[in-house]
């Protein structure tokens, strides 16, 4: 049986009766673009740079950053952002998060992650792969990766926002408005489905309603 995600419409009142919570938790769909694609740029300006690095190898790990973020945008949105709360701060939080959205999917301010959270993330999953992979290699990695997240929050503005009608971009529109009308425990990729058919939680075959 297909499942909804659970409205919170008494959160919602008191975060938007709320200035501080309401100034963090809306951004214009613009900022992550200004934020890092800057960043972006420096770091394959950077790897080439390096003598280290060929121009297939900043390649190669240029494509492996996009799909390590393909796999994290799967976790984070199955695991994270519909994690089931236990106790009122931790509701708020995750409602915070994610339940809004869900709530207000055309929300054009809520669609994109605020800075608040994508530059921690950002860091932290800087320094793992610092960690992992270390200099100067991080580097055209780490651009893949925030490639695959500017990718990411692009598309999940497009598939609310944009008439999109054709091809590919219909199709994503499809298959994540099914995630907000059709079950919500389901269709967890929004730039890429593979992930949903690889751990099985692929959509039903059955027509999207329109948002």
């Amino acid at each position: 049986m297909a499942k909804q995600y659970v409205s919170n419409k008494d959160e919602t009142v008191r975060l938007f009766q709320n200035d501080f919570m309401e100034f963090w938790s809306r951004v214009h769909p613009s900022v992550p673009v200004i934020l890092y694609l800057p960043l972006i740029v420096y770091l394959l300006y950077w790897s080439a740079t390096q003598p280290l690095l060929s121009a297939g190898s900043i390649v190669l790990l240029l494509g492996a950053g996009w799909f390590a973020w393909t796999l994290t945008e799967y976790v984070l949105h199955r695991f994270v952002f519909h994690f089931t709360p236990r106790g009122e701060w931790q509701q708020r939080i995750f409602y915070l998060f994610h339940g809004i959205h869900h709530d207000y999917p055309n929300d054009s301010r809520r669609l994109v992650m605020p800075p608040v959270v994508s530059i921690p993330l950002a860091v932290i999953f800087y320094a793992l792969f610092n960690w992992l992979l270390g200099k100067p290699h991080v580097a055209p990695f780490f651009a893949g990766f925030v490639f695959g997240y500017l990718c990411y929050d692009m598309i999940h503005y497009a598939v609310h926002h944009l008439p999109l009608n054709h091809g590919v971009a219909l199709f994503l529109r499809q298959y994540h408005i099914r995630h907000h009308f059709q079950d919500s425990e389901r269709s967890f990729g929004v730039s890429s489905p593979i992930w949903d058919y690889i751990f099985g939680t692929k959509p039903e075959q059955k027509q999207a309603e329109s948002p």
